[in-house]
């Protein structure tokens, strides 16, 4: 298994270079082009979490690869079943969704993680990232039930989900933070 500074070269080096192909591909392929960041999102979560298993030998294929279901994933969940189509709800095999002991186990401590990390956040990027993800609330919703910006809810997520994939990779949570802008690199900003 890679180690968390190997991750992160692998990550830097070879995924964020596709990032605007992953985007191109992202808004040719999905309905709705304000989730488009938030697909990305879980794209990197899911490249990271594989990558700690092993680094992948094509990272290009895993990238798309994983977009794609993911994408596919998320319409299958979107689709509303009538109830009228289930003819036996009894029937359904549930021992076939049963988690192994270990595999439990494992997810706990995860959300156990997940959990301390988000603590580690500021409140508001907390609350972003909350309503967002589990709420399901569109950019312009969280901003306004947040009071701020588009943009900084944009900014939020993005700090918080960055610190959040370095927090459960055993960092401290401060993996990337936002580079300062051209304007203050440059030093036209006080």
């Amino acid at each position: 298994m890679p180690d968390r500074v190997t991750i992160r070269t692998w990550f830097i080096q070879e995924v964020l270079p596709l990032e605007g192909a992953l985007m191109r591909y992202i808004h040719r392929n999905w309905r709705n082009p304000s989730e488009a960041d938030d697909i990305r999102h879980e794209v990197y979560a899911k490249l990271i979490s594989a990558a700690a298993e092993g680094l992948p030998r094509n990272t290009r294929g895993l990238v798309f690869t994983i977009a794609k279901n993911h994408m596919i994933n998320l319409a299958r969940r979107a689709r509303i079943v009538s109830f009228d189509y289930v003819a036996d709800l009894e029937a359904i095999d549930a021992a076939s969704e049963e988690i192994a002991p270990d595999r439990h186990l494992s997810a706990r401590e995860e959300l156990a993680r997940l959990r301390e990390g988000l603590g580690r956040l500021p409140d508001r990027v907390q609350q972003v990232i909350l309503l967002r993800s589990l709420e399901g609330l569109t950019r312009q919703e969280t901003a306004d039930r947040v009071g701020v910006s588009i943009s900084s809810v944009e900014h939020d997520l993005v700090y918080g989900t960055r610190a959040l994939i370095d927090f459960m990779m055993g960092g401290q949570g401060d993996f990337i933070r936002a580079a300062p802008s051209k304007v203050r690199r440059q030093g036209r900003e006080p």
